[in-house]
């Protein structure tokens, strides 16, 4: 038997991160199985399906490495319609299924109750099909539905306790529980990898398969992704697109990594592994069924790890989006002329141990490519206080006279202007880095001066002074 699983998103929104790592842990099973990964696009939801999502879901698959053509599809929902149809007029003419013109308000009105679910009160009325009526299956009234879960082990469900679902609407047309059946059929799915929350739908999805003849699917239900509240991860309230992190600048092979530790862990006391290690290691029996946390300040971090790793001329070609503005990136605030690569090789490496994600690096190195630097006012009143004015005076004679326009020779000047007055380096650095940078924090000073110039840095320090009469 050939192993084939499918990962079957929604193009109603942005990528979720859950859906990724479904996604990933999908594509890695299949891999391992030697078996084939199938992409099906559910897009029977019409009122909020867009071209543009379901672009975005093959360009997010593309980014975490499942690139287009290594897998089976796209299939899409709605063309298989008439399978769905058909199955359901099976499922009726078995005996399996039967219509029902119940409201929920008289359901209400019958139970007293708007919890208690269907009272099966069309069962045996034998209503044909018609306009309004719904078509229900009827489930059976004994015994119980065991699922075979690779995470859960064997969850019962008691059939009594399972209502009367409808498998299609008013209008004929199939609910998810049946479709995504008979999809899974037709394209012969041998295994279910999806999330927790889909595990209520399995006994009845289960049902469907015993009832149209086909040995069920072996389901793996993977722990729900939660955030610091422990509650389950919200487009409405939580940062969760997976287009939004790449496009913050976090890196592929960070996220791809980080997604696949949120309920399983590689061997040993180790969490940042390569991607290879990950597809050999990796078992669906091992995942944890507990709540995931999907922490983004851990991913913070693994993404920080992942820049500095990279090789030099590797993060010069990862910043290039930020620092270019091309394809979807915010433009930078300097015009393209302005941009100057020699610059931005020379402190690439002192750039690369200080930023998280790559986006940081335009307000790392803005003050290279701007005709004046961006001034932040809160850091210009911290550093601008009493003796700021004579400090600036003094640092721009030093450098004038300086024969060597050198990092080491910069920092030694400015060491001894600080020592007149009775200053450490530190003290005495931060008017110059802000006159020169317009900000308290960043690049190492004195090797950026020496990359800016003579002539703009003593111009920055001299408008700075200006500015303080």
């Amino acid at each position: 038997m050939t192993v084939r699983v499918r990962f079957a998103p929604s193009p109603t929104g942005m990528f979720h991160v859950g859906g990724a790592r479904s996604a990933l842990q999908n594509w890695i099973f299949a891999k391992q199985q030697g078996g084939v990964f199938v992409l099906r696009v559910e897009d029977t939801d019409a009122a909020r399906n867009k071209p543009e999502w379901t672009e975005g879901i093959l360009s997010a698959l593309e980014w975490i490495g499942i690139a287009r053509g290594s897998y089976e599809g796209p299939y899409f929902q709605s063309a298989y319609a008439g399978e769905h149809r058909a199955a359901a007029r099976r499922l009726h003419d078995a005996g399996r299924a039967y219509y029902c013109d119940c409201t929920r308000e008289a359901v209400q009105a019958r139970t007293g109750s708007q919890y208690q679910g269907y009272d099966g009160f069309c069962r045996d009325r034998g209503l044909p099909p018609g306009a309004g009526r719904a078509l229900r299956f009827r489930t059976p009234d004994e015994g119980a539905t065991v699922v075979v879960d690779l995470i859960r082990g064997e969850p019962t469900f008691e059939n009594k306790l399972i209502e009367d679902f409808v498998i299609a609407r008013g209008d004929g047309s199939p609910v998810f529980l049946l479709a995504n059946v008979v999809d899974d059929m037709t394209m012969g799915i041998t295994h279910v990898i999806r999330a927790e929350e889909h595990l209520p739908n399995t006994p009845k999805q289960q049902l469907l398969w015993d009832a149209l003849g086909v040995k069920p699917p072996i389901w793996a239900h993977v722990p729900v992704v939660v955030n610091e509240k422990r509650q389950k991860l919200s487009k409405r309230r939580d940062k969760v697109a997976l287009e939004a992190y790449r496009d913050e600048g976090y890196l592929a092979a960070a996220m791809r990594n980080y997604l696949m530790l949120l309920g399983w862990a590689p061997s040993g006391d180790r969490e940042i592994v390569p991607w290879s290690v990950i597809e050999e290691e990796f078992r669906l029996t091992e995942v944890n069924p507990s709540p995931a946390f999907f922490d983004e300040k851990k991913l913070r971090a693994f993404n920080g790890e992942y820049i500095r790793a990279l090789p030099v001329d590797e993060f010069v070609a990862a910043c290039q989006p930020w620092l270019t503005g091309t394809g979807t990136i915010a433009p930078p605030p300097w015009q393209p002329a302005e941009f100057d690569a020699a610059a931005f090789a020379a402190v690439a490496p002192l750039a690369q141990t200080r930023i998280a994600v790559l986006s940081e690096i335009v307000p790392n190195v803005d003050f290279l490519f701007l005709a004046d630097p961006l001034i932040d006012e809160a850091a210009w009143a911290k550093a601008m206080k009493e003796g700021a004015a004579e400090l600036l005076d003094a640092a721009v004679a030093g450098y004038t006279a300086l024969e060597s326009w050198d990092a080491e020779s910069l920092k030694a000047t400015l060491e001894a202007v600080g020592a007149q007055r009775g200053l450490k380096l530190g003290k005495a650095q931060a008017p110059v880095r802000v006159a020169v940078t317009g900000r308290t924090v960043g690049l190492p000073l004195f090797e950026s001066l020496e990359v800016l110039g003579r002539e703009r840095t003593l111009a920055r320090l001299r408008a700075a002074r200006l500015r303080l009469v």
